[in-house]
This record gives C-alpha cells, sequence and structure tokens, in this order.
C-alpha cells in the first residue's frame, strides 16, 4: 500500500502511515491505527504506575503494598497468593455478551477478577519493589531485571549495588547517575559507558579516576577535562571534599555549568545501525524508539531493559525475547504474536486483550490467567470453539464499538480506552511524559486522585543531618528524615525517609555523604537529566554544518547539539 495521511482521533492532528507500517498491521491482522502514535503511548502509559507504591486492601482485607490506589475499583492479591494454587482464575469466567460492547464487558471483568498487588516475576526478598523481573535483596526498585541489592532506582538491567541510579544497564557500585552502561563506581554521572571510578562526568566511554570531565573516551587521571598525573589527581580529589553534602551539591552546580560549554551528541546511543529516537544501544532499524536495548525492526517501542526485541511496534516496557509485539505495555519475557495487552509476562503467545496473563497462549480478553490455552473472558473453550468466536467477536467489536465520555470511538484495533484502566492519571507513567492539571485529566473524563497530606513526624530535618559521611554511625538508621523539601516542591515529596543499614553500608563504602531529600524528590531531580520520549527536527549547531536530524533536544533548551560526525570529529 502507499503511504496514508490520518488524523488522529484523540488530538485531530495529521500522522503517516507508511507502505513498511501497513505490512506490519497485515502481517499482525490487525487494521491501521487511529490514534496518532503519542496518544497511543500516552493511551498505554495510562495503565502503567511506574514506581509509587500505594496502600491497599486485598481480597482478604488486609493492608498491603500495591501499584493500585485503594480507591481502585480493581480487587488484588498479595504476590505470592496471586502465584500460588490457591484460587482459579477461570471461576471468574463469563460468557460473551454480544448486545454489549467489548470494552464495557471487559471492564466489568477487570473490577472482577484479582490482579498481582504488585507486577513481579520471580522476585527473591524484595518486598517493596514492583514492575521487575528477578529482583534479589532490592528495596524500592522499579522497572528492572536481575538486579541484585539495589534500591531507589529505576530502569535498568543485570546489575548489583545500585543505587539512586536511573536507566542503567550491567552496572556495578554505581549511585545517582542516569544513563550508564558497564560502569563501576560511577558516581553523580550522565550518559556513560564503560567507565570506572568516576564522578560528575557526562559523556564519557572508557575513562577511569575521572572528575567532572564531558566528552572524553579512554583517558585517565583527568579533572574538568584537564590531564594529571596519578599522584596529582589522588591529592586533588581529597581537596575537594566529596564526602561532605554541601561541597557535592556545589560540586554538581558546576560541573552542569561547564558541561553546558561542551556539543552534545543528538542521540544517545551507540554501536546502533538506521535508528531514530533516544537512548538505544545494539539496535538495527528501530525508528522512532527510546530505550530500547538489543532491539531490531522497531518502530514506536519504549523502555525495553533487556533484549533482543525485534519486529513489534508501539510495545512499551520489558522486552527481553518478544518478537511480533503490538500496541502493548509490559510485555516480555519469551513473548511471540500479542497485541492489545498489557502486564503480560513471561513465556505467552497469541493473546489479544489480556491483563496479568502468564505462560499461556490463544487467550483473548483474559485476567489473571496463568498456564492455559483458548480462553475468552476467563472460559475454557476448545480449540475449534475459540477459533469459531474470537472472529465473531472481532466483527462484533466493529459493529458495535466502545465509545468513551470523550466520544472517542474504540472499535477492534484499538489498546484498552483511558477511562477504563484502574489507574488514576496522575498516579501513571502518562502523567510523567504528559502532564496534565486536575481540571484538564476531569475533563478528559479520566480519575485525578489528591494527595492525602502526610502526617508523619520527623526527629531529624535533611538541613541538619551531619554534613560529612565520616560523622555518620549507625545510629542515624533509627531516625526519621524530614525531607529538606518539606513538601513545598512538585515532586511528589514524601515528607520523612529512613536511611537504612543497607543503604548506611553503601555509603560508607563509597565515602558518600547521607542525601537531605526523600527518594521521590531524588527521583524528580534524576528526571531532570533525561530526554523526553519525543523527537523535534534541527540542524546541527557545528558552524559551517548543513546536516539535520530529529532529537530528542527541544530547540528551546540551551545545550549545544552535533550530528554525529560532528561530534565524532569533536571527541576523537
Amino acid at each position: 500500500m502507499e503511504q496514508e495521511t490520518k488524523i488522529c482521533q484523540n488530538c485531530k492532528s495529521p500522522f503517516v502511515i507508511e507502505p513498511d507500517d501497513f505490512d506490519f498491521y497485515e502481517k499482525m491482522k490487525v487494521p491501521a491505527p487511529t490514534f496518532c502514535p503519542q496518544c497511543r503511548l500516552q493511551r498505554r502509559f495510562m495503565w502503567r504506575n511506574e514506581w509509587k507504591l500505594l496502600r491497599k486492601k486485598d481480597i482478604h482485607g488486609k493492608e498491603i503494598f500495591s501499584i493500585f490506589h485503594e480507591d481502585s475499583p480493581i480487587k488484588i492479591m498479595d504476590v505470592a497468593e496471586w502465584y500460588s494454587d490457591s484460587w482459579d482464575p477461570l471461576s471468574y469466567g463469563k460468557d460473551y455478551d454480544f448486545s454489549k460492547p467489548f470494552f464495557e464487558q471487559f471492564r466489568d471483568l477487570l473490577h472482577q477478577v484479582p490482579a498481582m498487588s504488585r507486577s513481579l516475576n520471580r522476585p527473591v526478598n524484595s518486598d517493596y519493589c514492583a514492575n521487575a523481573t528477578q529482583p534479589k535483596d532490592c528495596y524500592l526498585t522499579f522497572g528492572l531485571s536481575y538486579v541484585e541489592n539495589s534500591a531507589y532506582s529505576i530502569w535498568g538491567s543485570r546489575a548489583k549495588d545500585i543505587f539512586d541510579c536511573h536507566i542503567y544497564n550491567g552496572s556495578e557500585l554505581c549511585y545517582d547517575s542516569v544513563n550508564i552502561t558497564k560502569c563501576y563506581r560511577t558516581l553523580y554521572s550522565i550518559d556513560c559507558e564503560d567507565c570506572n571510578d568516576i564522578m560528575f562526568c557526562k559523556n564519557c566511554v572508557g575513562c577511569n579516576n575521572c572528575f567532572g570531565c564531558i566528552n572524553l573516551k579512554n583517558k585517565s587521571y583527568y579533572v574538568f577535562n584537564q590531564a594529571y598525573t596519578k599522584e596529582e589527581y589522588i591529592k586533588k580529589i581529597e581537596e575537594l571534599g566529596t564526602t561532605s553534602r554541601n561541597n557535592v551539591e556545589e560540586l554538581r552546580e558546576k560541573c552542569a555549568e561547564s558541561w553546558m560549554k561542551y556539543p552534545n551528541k543528538f542521540i544517545h546511543g551507540r554501536h546502533n545501525a538506521e535508528v531514530s529516537g533516544d537512548y538505544i544501544t545494539n539496535s538495527k532499524n528501530a525508528k522512532n524508539c527510546w530505550r530500547i536495548v538489543e532491539g531490531e525492526n522497531l518502530k514506536y517501542c519504549q523502555n525495553f531493559t533487556l533484549g533482543p526485541a525485534k519486529d513489534s511496534y508501539d510495545h512499551s516496557n520489558f522486552g527481553d525475547k518478544t518478537e511480533l509485539v503490538y500496541d502493548s505495555l509490559v510485555v516480555g519475557d519469551g513473548a511471540y504474536n500479542i497485541a492489545f495487552s498489557s502486564q503480560c509476562y513471561p513465556s505467552n503467545s497469541n493473546l489479544q486483550y489480556c491483563f496479568f496473563c502468564q505462560n499461556s497462549s490463544y487467550l483473548f480478553g483474559c485476567i489473571s490467567l496463568r498456564n492455559k490455552q483458548y480462553c475468552i473472558f476467563n472460559k475454557q473453550y476448545t480449540k475449534e470453539e475459540y477459533e469459531a468466536l474470537v472472529p465473531k467477536i472481532i466483527v462484533h467489536m466493529n459493529e458495535m464499538p466502545y465509545v468513551d465520555k470523550k466520544g472517542l470511538v474504540y472499535k477492534y484495533g484499538e489498546f484498552f480506552p483511558m477511562e477504563i484502566s484502574p489507574l488514576a492519571y496522575n498516579e501513571t507513567s502518562a502523567h510523567e511524559h504528559f502532564p496534565l492539571t486536575k481540571e484538564e485529566v476531569e475533563k478528559m473524563g479520566l480519575v485525578w486522585r489528591d494527595v492525602s497530606e502526610k502526617n508523619f513526624n520527623a526527629t531529624i530535618f535533611g538541613n541538619d543531618l551531619p554534613d560529612d559521611i565520616k560523622n555518620v554511625d549507625e545510629s542515624i538508621t533509627k531516625e526519621v528524615v524530614g525531607c529538606a523539601h518539606e513538601g513545598k516542591c512538585n515532586h511528589e515529596c514524601a515528607g520523612v525517609f529512613k536511611i537504612t543499614k543497607q543503604e548506611l553500608q553503601f555509603y560508607k563504602l563509597l565515602n558518600i555523604p547521607l542525601p537531605r531529600i526523600c527518594q521521590n524528590c531524588r527521583h524528580y531531580a534524576r528526571f531532570a537529566w533525561r530526554n523526553p520520549a519525543k523527537l523535534w527536527h534541527r540542524s546541527c549547531m557545528k558552524e559551517g554544518c548543513t546536516n539535520e536530524f530529529e532529537t530528542s533536544y527541544s530547540p528551546d533548551r540551551k545545550e549545544i547539539v552535533y550530528c554525529e560526525q560532528c561530534y565524532q570529529e569533536e571527541v576523537a
């Protein structure tokens, strides 16, 4: 088919469907989308609570931590019980009702079948984690795969001893850093790879023992891009006093100011061929993607902590041996031919419109099924019955579509409507990437939940903590620390926080000062260093260069942005 321009049902903006896109939709046997890529992403992210743990009563009335709010209509089970054989999700099975729209029936089933409280796959001693595969000895870590002994971190894989980091792979003993790969003892750094013992560095590759540097390759003993002998370097670092929180914050500002004088490559990524987007590594033919590892033949995909992932469109979060996934969220660990589904892992195939299903195949509109085949709305069918009924349901979805409060029409081929999500908008990834006011959210017919006031009593305030880690002993773990922001920021301030024994051991080992703000405020501070999942058309800022590109650096930002060729010439 030829290229076609459509008008988004939601935002009314034009978007292009290219011949390769039609080929993919034909392969998946689905119609072309009626929402533009950004609105499709917002719609999926409305079903994702990335990193907030909330209190909610389980089906027995016991209050537990969950990714769902206490006022959510969804029912939950604790992780261990959900995985057990003590209950049968098929007991909630329903006949398909051809007198009602599909999504109306799915919403009713969603409110009846218990979901897993925290979305975990093979957790080990990680009771305060969510959205994770095989976390071990982790605390308040989210969106990760195979991470050990870590805390307060989001979006990582195959790592250990990671605290307060965002986007990290194959790293160890790292702190307060963003987008680091194969790094060791990397502190307060951004966009670095294969580095050891560095602090306050940006865009460095293959470096060790560097401080405050940017755009260096294979260098040792540098401070602010100036070379030193080993002895001079050690003395200089001691003089900088990085065991002091006051000094660290002053150095952070100084380094950020220094970095602005140097160019940035238009994309964060290495070892790629024919890619567009940002934060892409070891990938081929990944177009308009964001945060991808080992991807091939992808488009409009985001947040793959692990590869490989191939031949997929509009797939957000997870990855790990996935193929032919379309318009789905949190699908991975051996997924094949999955469409319009969420929270489905591991080892699923041929699912449509499913939620929290595992090790299953040939399911349509099912919730919380494990090791099942040929089910519709949690009711068991024979293979022949399933194959006869599914086409009739698809025809019915087109003839009797679901119409939401905004008047948007949901036929077969659309992901779940935002308004039937069990989450409030401001609890979701949608709000992080597409921030809206309460009034705007409610006008869309969606739920907004005001944050309740916190009445925790601090025993010590962040600004009164010992400035130097040398002056801290284990008694600090008994204190309730008042966040220095005092709840006055726009970062969902937790108000208070604790210093755990595991955490204190980490600070002592790396000789770094205690934090003064809570984990939520630290999380948002790192967000400021991460580029958005959005592209702008720009030109290289190197004088005389006429190259153009798509980049996640918006035109109103102050950074210097170069094309690949000019950047490599600059840092060679």
